[in-house]
């Protein structure tokens, strides 16, 4: 396996078109390079001239030793990690390309090294982490909801939702209210009012406005901002939305707001999830993706729409010496 160091434009030739996330893009990878607190490495594994395998890190040197993310913390990005891409659909042979690529990009960041700390957030089409577990690293299992709507009417997938979320939809489709696309401006507004509500909860919001203007601009069609808006044009909640070649992923806003006694959040998505199916920025779209399946108050919500309650897995180095900067990690991330 010959593992290779490769610029934005070799990542855009060798990136597959399916399972992928929409941060592997090299659209967002560009801003990523831009803001993140460190390097952006992209690395790629080649059996010959055929790519096997893509990982994109960041590395961040410190006085201390070194942390290799993926993704970085504090930048807002859900998953990451390894895209492993084998040439045989043989099982035996799936497994053998999955496991010496790992080995070969471990061994190129030096994970082995007892200054250098590791994590990873890979995408849940990735569902092999053996590799890791082998190398002596932790890996833990998290999850997120998504809903399925390939093949599916605006009417089957709205009639597989609870009873209450419909009622829901219902009520907020009866409101002298506008809900519409829109771009950076609207995009501002959704950042704005998300940053509020985390310092009503005593949180500080880790994503600067420079970086997700900057990411909603170099995605375009990638990115969506739905925005609902009084009849005179004030702003009341929006949500900003990202795709993949094969999602649609609930980014940021959505912040709890009630108008005239009904609650519009599910209003928002209702009008993502039809566009999916009736409108999609790119026809090979069949999900969306509602994250927050790893916390239980949003759970209670977001199972409401019926989605598919799907795996996904975090690699992370382990031993004594790593959980103090590990806890500092999930801090950042937060």
């Amino acid at each position: 396996m010959q593992i290779e160091e490769l610029t934005l434009d070799d990542w855009s030739g060798a990136l597959p078109k399916e399972g992928i996330e929409v941060f592997h893009t090299p659209s967002a990878l560009s801003v990523v390079a831009d803001h993140a607190p460190g390097e952006l490495r992209l690395y790629g594994g080649f059996k010959g001239e055929q790519p096997v395998g893509l990982f994109p890190v960041v590395v961040q040197d410190r006085p201390v030793g070194r942390a290799v993310f993926s993704p970085p913390p504090g930048m807002g990005i859900p998953r990451l990690g390894p895209i492993v891409m084998p040439t045989s659909p043989k099982q035996r042979k799936r497994e053998r390309v999955n496991r010496r690529f790992t080995e070969a990009v471990l061994e190129e960041i030096e994970v082995d090294d007892s200054l250098t700390l590791f994590r990873s957030i890979c995408t849940a089409e990735y569902t092999d982490p053996r590799p890791y577990r082998w190398a002596d690293m932790d890996v833990e299992t998290k999850f997120t909801y998504v809903l399925d709507l390939d093949d599916r009417s605006p009417e089957d997938v709205r009639r597989s939702f609870s009873k209450s979320l419909r009622r829901e939809i219902g009520d907020g489709e009866e409101l002298d209210l506008r809900i519409e696309r829109e771009g950076v401006e609207g995009a501002r507004s959704v950042y704005d009012a998300t940053r509020r509500r985390y310092e009503e909860q005593g949180r500080e919001l880790s994503l600067d406005w420079d970086y997700v203007r900057d990411l909603v601009t170099q995605l375009e069609d990638r990115a969506r901002v739905y925005v609902a808006r009084t009849p005179e044009g004030r702003f009341l909640a929006g949500i900003t939305v990202l795709y993949s070649n094969d999602a649609g992923y609930f980014w940021q806003g959505g912040t709890r707001t009630t108008y005239q006694g009904v609650e519009i959040n599910s209003l928002l998505h209702w009008h993502v999830i039809r566009d999916i199916i009736e409108d999609p920025p790119i026809d090979s779209i069949t999900g969306y993706d509602l994250m927050g399946a790893n916390t239980e108050r949003l759970c209670q919500y977001k199972s409401k729409f019926g989605a598919e309650l799907v795996p996904y897995y975090v690699t992370e180095s382990s031993g004594a010496g790593m959980e103090v900067a590990k806890r500092a990690y999930r801090m950042v991330a937060k």
